[in-house]
């Protein structure tokens, strides 16, 4: 992921991860103040890991049982605790016109100390998507790495076609 200026970004070092929540959210802690917040991971979207009004819809949407969907969500919950297993610290990129959502929740790109964002490993390897409700800037990309993923039937891709 390039930052620049004119992309107007927040950068926010320091960090560690406290717990994971589900395939596209957590809990982090800031390591000089111990202050945490929740971040949801700007522009994907991974299965609930829950029933919930999101599963249910996504159950329609999809013509897929929420059993299913579940599961899904749940393999994707565990990808994401074995790649940030050994992670001591992360920096938060931030979109200046998307810094939370409508839950409070911190939107961010988490990048790892090796200089790959968690939201482009999830996408690439297949168990997120984009999530086309909110546009960031690192949508088309992720949409392209989505299809990629698709073709390659990596990841969830690898029991189903969507989700």
């Amino acid at each position: 992921m390039q930052t620049s200026a004119n992309k107007q970004t927040v950068v926010r070092p320091h960090f560690e991860i406290v717990k994971i929540l589900d395939g596209d959210g957590m809990i982090v802690k800031n390591i000089f103040t111990n202050q945490e917040e929740e971040v949801r991971l700007l522009g994907i979207d991974a299965p609930e890991i829950k029933k919930s009004t999101k599963s249910r819809r996504d159950e329609i949407e999809f013509h897929l049982p929420v059993q299913l969907l579940i599961e899904l969500g749940c393999q994707s919950m565990k990808f994401l605790i074995r790649k940030t297993r050994n992670v001591k610290s992360i920096t938060l990129i931030q979109e200046v016109k998307n810094l939370s959502d409508r839950y409070g929740r911190t939107l961010a790109y988490v990048l790892l100390p090796n200089g790959k964002t968690l939201n482009e490993i999830l996408i690439r390897q297949g168990y997120a998507k984009p999530y086309n409700h909110v546009y960031c800037q690192e949508l088309p990309k992720y949409q392209k790495l989505n299809l990629m993923a698709k073709i390659k039937r990596k990841g969830l891709y690898s029991l189903t076609q969507s989700f």
